[in-house]
């Protein structure tokens, strides 16, 4: 085998040698990645690349780490902090997306990479993807169960809004609510589209419900409205943040986002959807005209209750007085009777002075028969023995005692001691006088003797005029009743 010639090129030699005519140094590793790296970032300096995302990673830094792939190639891609904030949606493994940015290389592994400014959801099937895959994992968590749901007040005192202040949702509310039930309104302005709406929506919720009971503003009902759009319009209303916030709300909520048809994540959560910002209003207050004819009705009900026994007893009493007799059917038999009697008695008289006319008629008085009745009245009367004598022992003994009750009587007047040189003291109005100290307050007294009366002055008082007083007179045995002549 022949020797290596030392001055062949195409032969590898132990030590690096240069070449004739090649003054170019070698390059170091370094040195070609920057160079690489200027080439790539110069070529490409602004690219949209359209892919699925995958190994989406949120690094501690705010940065966010993912993949771009198709069907034959991948690449990988960075998102700096500042640009994680601005996105409208949260990334997620599956998702296709279309991303700007600039291609540049990572010497420390040899990689090329892109620098994605702005990540966007490729097309609304993307988007709508993206809606479901959330649904579906929030629904699995229960915020959307059935279970959740609260009643509405039937008649809130306080409405809270949460919407934008300048846009027409608002005016459609409180022109409706003026229209059925005027109610106070409290308005938690915030965005409703665009970068940070969401998180000022859910900011407003939170900060109705986190009110205490019984708070000046905090509201009995709550309604989260916005007027209609496109998907990406109402996304802010599909963010996890705000869905969260309406699930766990305190107070009883309305979702009015978008017109009938659009549906939203929101509306899912709350307790109740309503199909437009002015549907909402009429949900959540009754007509103040049809309250007032409903409490005229139960007024007019409950009067009508009131009054339906008496209706009923008036009815049955009249029915009882149409079955009673008439009064005039009651009192005929003894009518009748008392007419039989009046007959019977007038003729019974007629007949009674008949019958002593002609008794009278057959009598035939004259003298003789006058006087044969007078001898027999006087011999009746003779066979009584009566006697004198027996009318003076009967008024003997009464008269006896009639003396002694005289007797008693005497004894127990107190006029008797006045004989025995007693007196009776007297006041102006008549009364005793039973002691010196009583009479001492008095102006005057009145002493009464056995045959008369003195009127005296206590000493150290005036003097009273006083009329003569007449004495009672001295009641005496009364004479025994005369005993009237039975002869005459």
């Amino acid at each position: 085998m022949p020797a290596p010639d030392p001055f062949d090129d195409s032969a590898g030699g132990l030590v690096a040698k240069g070449r004739a005519g090649d003054n170019a140094e070698p390059l170091s590793v370094s040195d070609l990645s920057n160079l690489l790296k200027r080439t790539v970032e110069d070529r490409f300096g602004f690219v949209r690349l359209r892919g699925e995302l995958s190994g989406v990673k949120r690094a501690a830094s705010g940065h966010l780490y993912c993949a771009l792939k198709d069907e034959k190639a991948v690449i990988d891609g960075v998102m700096w902090r500042g640009s994680v904030q601005g996105m409208g949606f949260v990334p997620e493994d599956g998702l296709e997306v279309v991303a700007s940015g600039k291609l540049t290389t990572y010497p420390g592994r040899s990689k090329y990479q892109i620098v994605i400014d702005r990540l966007e959801l490729a097309g609304e099937g993307a988007l709508l993807a993206l809606l479901e895959k959330t649904r579906q994992r929030l629904a699995a968590e229960g915020l959307f169960d059935q279970g959740r749901k609260r009643a509405l007040p039937y008649l809130p005192a306080t409405i809270g809004v949460v919407t934008s202040p300048t846009g027409a949702v608002i005016r459609d509310i409180l022109h409706r609510l003026a229209d059925r039930f005027p109610s106070r309104v409290i308005v938690w302005p915030v965005l409703v589209q665009g970068q940070g709406a969401a998180a000022q929506v859910a900011s407003a919720v939170r900060g109705f419900s986190a009110l205490p009971e019984g708070h000046a503003h905090r509201p009995d009902l709550l309604i989260v409205a916005r007027g209609g759009g496109s998907i990406e319009d109402l996304w802010s209303f599909n963010e996890e943040v705000v869905v969260r916030a309406i699930a766990e709300c305190t107070i009883p909520t309305i979702s009015a986002v978008g017109h009938e048809t659009d549906t939203t994540l929101a509306d899912h959560a709350a307790d109740r959807r309503a199909p437009t910002p002015t549907a909402a209003a009429e949900i959540a207050v009754p007509v103040r005209r049809d309250l007032a004819a409903t409490l005229a009705d139960f007024a007019a009900r409950k009067q009508r209750c009131a009054l339906r026994p008496v209706e009923l007893g008036r009815e049955r009493l009249e029915a009882r007085v149409r079955r009673m007799p008439r009064i005039e059917a009651l009192l005929a038999p003894q009518a009748q009777r008392l007419d039989d009697l009046t007959a019977r008695l007038r003729q019974g008289l007629r007949d009674r002075a008949s019958g002593g006319r002609e008794r009278l008629a057959r009598l035939r008085l004259n003298p003789a028969i006058l006087q044969r009745a007078q001898r027999d009245a006087a011999m009746r009367l003779n066979g009584a023995r009566l006697s004198p004598g027996l009318l003076s022992a009967r008024i003997a003994r009464d008269r006896q005692g009639f003396s002694a009750t005289e007797r008693l009587l005497s004894s127990l007047s107190p006029y008797a001691p006045l004989q025995r040189g007693f007196a009776l003291v007297r006041g102006p109005d008549g009364s005793l006088v039973r002691s010196v100290a009583e009479a001492a307050n008095l102006p005057s007294l009145s002493v009464r003797f056995a045959d008369g009366s003195v009127d005296v002055v206590p000493e150290g008082s005036t003097p009273v005029q006083r009329k003569p007083r007449a004495q009672p007179p001295v009641r005496r045995p009364a004479d025994p009743p005369r005993q009237d002549d039975l002869f005459g």
